[in-house]
């Protein structure tokens, strides 16, 4: 992933095998403050992730995630189902851009598979509502680093993005060549979609002499329904 010094930079990043097309996203831009800036990302077929990057060198964290029927969303102010959106876009909206909007945003794609059911809400009484849910089992992408940011910055970022998992706790770990790795590693904490499930992301930064010394690397999640592993062969990057 490259990152450029610019007021609102945006990148496209696919998904290794899980998308064979190339993503098309909104090129780097500047903007003034309080302008409206609507970028958008295309090429999938099925979701998409949006992911915001602070300062260099951070971990981007995401910022919105798509499932099945893309739900455009508002940076801050939640998000509007819309049935007509093609699934081959995703926008991210961000109104009256402010300081705290600068940042690097990238987007991920990948094709889906069938959505997994939850359970209704239940009211009991006036003024007490609970949720039945049942446990759902993370569905586990997980990205290569790009070329431009090994052959531009020497060194390579894989992301690791765990969606629709219920409940939230799990723990994220990774491996290389079957050996634990145990630094250059940044995992999210869980966040809430709209759906009641949960997303989170894990991101394993190493330099590039170190990338090419492993041929496999895994990211291994732990969850209450399983442990579920998704490994990257480098040679098929």
């Amino acid at each position: 992933m490259a990152w450029a010094p610019l007021l609102l930079v945006v990148l496209a990043h696919g998904s290794g095998s899980l998308v064979q097309a190339a993503l098309t996203q909104t090129p780097p831009m500047s903007v003034n403050p309080g302008e409206t800036v609507q970028i958008t990302c295309s090429g999938g077929s099925g979701s998409y992730g949006w992911f915001q990057q602070k300062t260099a060198g951070s971990a981007p964290v995401t910022v919105i995630y798509y499932k099945s029927v893309p739900i455009p969303c508002h940076l801050g102010r939640g998000c509007t189902a819309l049935s007509n959106v093609p699934l081959s876009m995703a926008t991210l909206p961000i109104p009256g851009v402010q300081a705290e909007a600068v940042a690097v945003y990238y987007c991920a794609g990948w094709d889906t598979s069938a959505d997994q059911g939850h359970g209704d809400s239940q009211h009991w009484g006036s003024d007490t509502q609970t949720h039945c849910q049942p446990k759902v089992s993370p569905t586990i992408h997980l990205f290569p680093p790009s070329s431009k940011e090994l052959s531009v910055q020497s060194k390579a970022t894989l992301v690791c993005l765990q969606g629709d998992f219920y409940p939230d706790a799990m723990q994220v770990a990774w491996t290389a060549d079957g050996g634990a790795l145990t630094s250059g590693i940044e995992t999210s904490q869980p966040q809430q979609q709209i759906n009641n499930q949960y997303q989170a992301s894990s991101y394993l930064t190493l330099s590039a002499t170190d990338w090419k010394s492993h041929e496999t690397y895994t990211c291994k999640v732990t969850h209450e329904t399983g442990t579920i592993e998704k490994v990257l062969n480098r040679s098929e990057c």
